[in-house]
């Protein structure tokens, strides 16, 4: 009999062991690349710069590289993206862009493209969205430093290169499109002293606008006056900018410069990921921590005083007539765990919430550790779907386990509910909003072969685990009351207006949301200004932050629910904590209307979309860590006195 847990035992030991083996070097990402020597270097070692997405802000609508006019190499290939890239929109293709290890290159023309009136349209509707380039080196994304106007010799590091400007000649009102056809590429390097051997740590580049003169007929062997190596002249101002309009000529040329660094390899990462606001989430979680201590004043003071003396009080009650004078929560003992009215739907949003805790929780502690490095692009999204479908077992086995104690007999029914209610739905705003993503044409749009592996990992794994999950947790013996449950239920008494339901819910979200606000700001910011967010350390402590806050306020409701003889818990308990997913969502607009620039309406619906389902999922969270709060707190006070 014990051959199959330890078979099973065994095999998951294996499984962890092949993982961490295959993680045990450079944790996380991928391993470093090496040059070996000198003679190595003047031989000219080939770098493979790649280009990916061009993004902007204002329409939050990825395309790829090469849907521009831009040079293109003899014959494109695609990089094989992971399920996370795709689904961010990521299209990594070969540039025409050829680099030599620590070879300077000065002039280097890429191409002459002479406009029409469709790509000089083209041109100018991504320089009028602030569309910028993204590129990669040796898994390293392409930056623009710009110096900090606050702070002297410092920087701040942003994704890609615009498209181009927009500008006014001198004595001229009228506006017009400038295009950035010269780049100035700088690759840092960090050398071994030992070995000799040299490691990439940094790709930069400075962009200008070039308006290039040549003489006579273009060739390719045509040389440019305004850019020579010869010459030793070269580009290093927009004095002189390339207009962009039909029939205009523009020649795209680059310059290469290495510089070595002191920074090495593992710490590469660092320059784009360094917080020169670190005190501002110091500030946050203090301002947490604050709201965690009021709240545990409180619980600590119903449950070590008021509950002391309470249940010390009903115990000491020797008649039946002293037990009935008695107000508080022990007179609604014999209704306070009855089944509340829509109890199928509670063990399902139950069960999808613990699916969730569980993705989060371990989502996290891979990001504390160090497993989902910025260098794995896509890599938290992957990771996130993958825990998600795995923990549909222990959603499957919640919602069972609750669904039995509510005396319900069709797990089947529940198991179903469970494995569709919520993914459909988020399914459905996802695909309305694919559809919009399609009709612009963007790289954004998740393709077919994506959307099938989502829908078998939806269907061929997290459904299969659900009904594991529930089949094991209903086989399970039912949870049993403290009390027994009486056979008529008792009339609530009229409730103060503080204790109104819907007022009591409303401000029990408050709190949660407080604590987290401010972080959520820079997640906000991550992912609607595409800036680098890295700090999972800071957001493991709010999220610590969060679980305990929840857990308080709805106890703390709870006990004033019972105290005015309201025995109605089951659901509001859900809510008190869930409605924080409220205030996330007001929160959201609030940021539309003040921190974004998005004006096309396609981009608009994407926002809010989105936000939708990101307030769905804070509401599924949190109102299950107040559902299980509120319920370990009601088992532990009715376990505690004695019940005539």
């Amino acid at each position: 009999m014990a051959r199959g847990p330890l078979a099973f035992q065994l095999w998951i030991s294996v499984c962890l062991l092949l993982f961490f083996r295959a993680r045990c070097f450079y944790l996380p990402g991928v391993a470093p690349q090496d040059f070996q020597n000198v003679r190595i270097f003047n031989s000219g070692d080939p770098l493979n710069p790649k280009v990916n997405k061009v993004t902007s802000t204002k329409t939050q609508l990825p395309y790829s590289y090469y849907s521009l006019p831009y040079c293109r190499p003899e014959h494109i290939v695609d990089s094989a993206e992971n399920l996370g890239e795709v689904l961010r929109g990521d299209r990594i293709e070969n540039s025409p862009y050829e680099f030599k290890m620590r070879e300077p290159q000065m002039c280097n023309v890429v191409c002459h493209v002479t406009l029409n009136a469709k790509t000089a349209k083209e041109f100018k509707e991504k320089i009028d969205d602030e569309y910028r380039v993204n590129m990669i080196l040796d898994n390293l994304p392409l930056v623009v430093p710009i110096p900090r106007p606050d702070q002297e010799n410092s920087l701040v590091y942003q994704h890609g290169f615009h498209v181009g400007l927009r500008g006014q000649y001198a004595g001229n009102k009228d506006e017009k499109h400038f295009i950035n056809n010269h780049l100035t590429f700088t690759v840092k390097y960090h050398k071994d002293p030992m070995t000799e051997s040299a490691r990439i740590v940094g790709f930069e580049v400075k962009p200008f606008s070039v308006k290039h003169e040549y003489e006579g007929e273009w060739s390719k062997k045509t040389r440019i006056t305004t850019c020579d190596p010869h010459a030793k002249r070269t580009v290093t101002s927009s004095e002189s900018p390339q207009e962009v309009e039909d029939k205009k000529e523009i020649i795209f040329t680059y310059d290469v410069e290495f510089q070595e660094s002191d920074v090495k390899w593992a710490s590469r990462w660092d320059t784009y990921l360094l917080m020169a606001d670190d005190q501002i989430h110091w500030f946050s979680i203090v301002n947490s921590l604050m709201i965690v201590l009021f709240l545990s004043g409180m619980v600590a003071m119903i449950m070590l005083r008021t509950l002391y003396r309470d249940i010390s009080k009903y115990n000491q009650l020797e008649t039946q007539e002293e037990a009935q004078e008695e107000t508080g929560w022990k007179l609604v003992h014999g209704d306070v765990f009855r089944p509340p009215s829509n109890s199928d739907l509670l063990c399902v949003y139950v069960g999808t919430g613990v699916q969730f805790f569980g993705m989060i929780l371990v989502t996290m502690l891979f990001a504390v550790l160090g497993f989902l490095s910025p260098s794995n692009r896509g890599g938290l999204m992957t990771v996130m779907l993958l825990l998600w479908v795995f923990m549909g077992l222990f959603a499957g086995y919640s919602s069972a386990r609750l669904y039995k104690m509510f005396k319900g007999t069709e797990w089947k029914k529940i198991t179903l509910k469970t494995a569709f209610m919520f993914p459909a739905t988020v399914f459905a705003i996802f695909f309305v909003l694919n559809a919009l993503i399609w009709g612009e044409k963007s790289s954004g749009a998740v393709p077919f072969g994506t959307m099938f592996a989502l829908v078998f990992l939806w269907f061929g794994i997290s459904v299969p685990l659900i009904f594991v999950g529930a089949y094991v947790g209903f086989r399970k013996p039912a949870i049993e009351d403290p009390v027994k449950t009486n056979k008529i239920p008792r009339q609530v008494p009229e409730q103060a207006w503080y204790m109104n339901p819907a007022f009591s819910i409303l401000i029990g979200g408050i709190l949660p949301f407080g604590a987290v606000f401010i972080e959520l700001f820079f997640i906000l910011t991550s992912i609607w200004l595409h800036q680098f967010y890295y700090i999972f350390g800071f957001l493991f402590i709010v999220f610590i932050i969060l679980i305990i806050t929840c857990a308080e306020i709805t106890i703390v409701l709870c006990y004033f629910q019972l105290c005015s003889e309201d025995y109605l818990w089951w659901w509001r308990s859900y809510l008190t904590s869930g409605s924080s997913a409220l205030y996330l969502f007001l929160y959201a607009a609030f940021y539309f209307f003040t921190k974004l620039d998005i004006k096309k309406p396609v981009s608009g619906a994407l926002y809010f979309g989105y936000m939708l389902i990101a307030s769905y999922s804070f509401f599924v969270l949190t109102g299950t860590i107040g559902f299980y709060a509120c319920f370990w707190f009601t088992r532990l006070i009715y376990s505690s006195v004695k019940i005539d």
